[in-house]
């Protein structure tokens, strides 16, 4: 096993085209995103049924090295501090097959 960063965003989904760009733009290799998340939070609460994007969440995970997370977390940070969301960063093994 590796061990890696784990990197969990949940944002708006109209921003996650921009969120994913700054992934690109700091290195990852590799995310997944999951669409219509739903929870409560700052925001209140999301539900995940919307028409438009505009009340819809996303998830995107990111496992990655530890040098890579730093990169990815100054990227992301400018769009979560405009947009909001949450971004958590965890120790993880990665169990490489």
């Amino acid at each position: 096993m590796t061990t890696v960063k784990r990197i969990e965003i949940v944002i708006d989904a109209a921003h996650t085209p921009d969120l994913l760009q700054a992934l690109r733009d700091a290195s990852a290799r590799g995310y997944t995103v999951i669409r219509d998340v739903q929870g409560t939070g700052d925001r209140g609460e999301r539900s995940g049924d919307e028409l438009t994007d505009v009340f819809r969440n996303c998830y995107i995970i990111v496992a990655c090295e530890p040098e890579t997370a730093t990169q990815i977390v100054e990227a992301v940070r400018p769009l979560l501090r405009r947009h909001g969301g949450v971004c958590l960063i965890s120790d993880a093994q990665w169990l490489r097959h």
